[in-house]
């Protein structure tokens, strides 16, 4: 955590542009803009799970669709479903 303590007789825009310099100096929001939208790597299994998930999901709208049932109210069956 970067401090910077009010000198004696310093004015206020002098004492935000030393802390500013120190805070640039410091590298803290080059490493946060760096991390900013980062994500973490899903586990094999559950970006597995999400694989099959979606698997199920186009056979049955496809299956939908060939015997002419297919609309928006069949996909939120589905989804309910599964």
């Amino acid at each position: 955590m970067i401090q910077v303590r009010k000198k004696e007789r310093e004015t206020a825009e002098s004492l935000i542009r030393r802390f500013s310099r120190r805070v640039q100096q410091s590298g803290v929001l080059k490493q946060v803009r760096k991390m900013r939208f980062r994500q973490e790597e899903k586990s094999r299994g559950k970006r597995r799970d999400e694989a099959l998930y979606k698997v199920k999901i186009r056979k049955e709208i496809n299956r939908l669709k060939k015997l002419g049932k297919f609309d928006e109210d069949a996909l939120r069956d589905i989804k309910k479903r599964m």
